[in-house]
C-alpha cells in the first residue's frame, strides 16, 4: 500500500490538466488464500489514489460501509469516500484502510 500511496503524494506536485479518473471500474475480489470471488464495480476510482462510491437512499446502512471496504481491500487504495445524494442533507463518509504491518 506504501507504492500506491507515495503514488498519489507524488502526483499532486505534478498534476496534469486532467484527472485519471475511471468510473464503474472492475476490481477482482479474491480472499486470504487467493480464491476469487467474482468480479466487483467501484462507481469510481480516481488517479489510483480514490475510491468514491455514490448512493441515492435515505441513510447509510452497514452494507453500504462493508462495499466501500470492500473495494479499497480489493483495490489496494486505502482512501474511499461514500456520498449519499439521497437524503435531506448530503452524507460524505472518508474511510481510510491502513496495512496492519505498516
Amino acid at each position: 500500500m506504501h507504492k500506491n500511496r507515495s503514488r498519489c503524494d507524488s502526483s499532486t506536485s505534478t498534476r496534469s490538466a486532467t484527472l485519471g479518473v475511471k468510473q464503474q471500474h472492475p476490481l477482482a475480489g479474491d480472499n486470504e488464500d487467493g480464491t476469487l470471488l467474482g468480479e466487483f464495480f467501484a462507481g469510481v476510482l480516481a488517479e489510483h489514489c480514490l475510491v468514491v462510491e455514490l448512493k441515492a437512499t435515505r441513510a447509510f446502512v452497514d452494507e453500504h460501509i462493508a462495499q466501500l471496504l470492500g473495494y479499497l481491500r480489493f483495490s489496494r487504495v486505502e482512501t474511499g469516500l461514500l456520498i449519499n445524494f439521497g437524503a435531506p442533507v448530503l452524507h460524505v463518509k472518508n474511510y481510510l484502510m491502513t496495512d496492519s504491518a505498516a
